[in-house]
């Protein structure tokens, strides 16, 4: 879809017609175009570092960061793929690549033989401590700092209500 299919209705703006679109006002077009815009050049800006920095991409960071948080630093392949909101397919070939560069291991899953554990290396676990400082001066410096914190604190309450509406309508 492109951007010009949400403009305003130029008569009504923001008004359903009987049977038609219900159209974005000004600012309800402002703040989705805004969004999309800001959402595009701040994942590029912090890939670029990421892969600057580490050679990791964003995808590793996440996967990464989810394990070092996981207890003993593996976690099922399929809560993983729920928690990040990939298919269990994606999750399996993007962990096989980062298996190869040493950064995470499989292990099978004792209480059932089709499942697998993705583990956390001693190198993938080094190479998240080397890449966290950066990264998180980069959203800082890309992100949070820019807003006050009456912002971040709105930001915060809004993302939870999208995600909670999402969740609910994934499957």
């Amino acid at each position: 879809m492109e951007d010009t299919e949400l403009l305003p209705a130029p008569d009504g703006a923001g008004a359903p017609a009987d049977d038609g679109p219900r159209w974005l006002n000004d600012d309800e077009f402002r703040a989705w175009i805004g969004y999309r815009r800001m959402r595009a050049l701040l994942d590029l800006q912090l890939a670029r570092q990421l892969a600057a920095d580490q050679g990791l991409s964003e995808p590793d960071y996440d996967v990464l960061t989810s394990l070092s948080d996981a207890e003993d630093r593996r976690i099922r392949l399929s809560e993983m793929a729920d928690r990040m909101l990939w298919s269990k397919s994606r999750l399996s070939h993007h962990v096989t690549r980062m298996q190869q560069r040493g950064l995470v291991t499989r292990q099978e899953c004792p209480s059932d033989g089709r499942g697998a554990f993705i583990v956390l290396t001693d190198l993938g676990m080094e190479t998240l401590r080397a890449a966290a400082p950066g990264h998180v001066a980069a959203v800082r410096a890309h992100f949070i700092d820019l807003m006050t914190d009456e912002q971040v604190r709105v930001l915060g309450e809004v993302t939870e209500t999208v995600l909670e509406h999402l969740r609910r309508h994934v499957d």
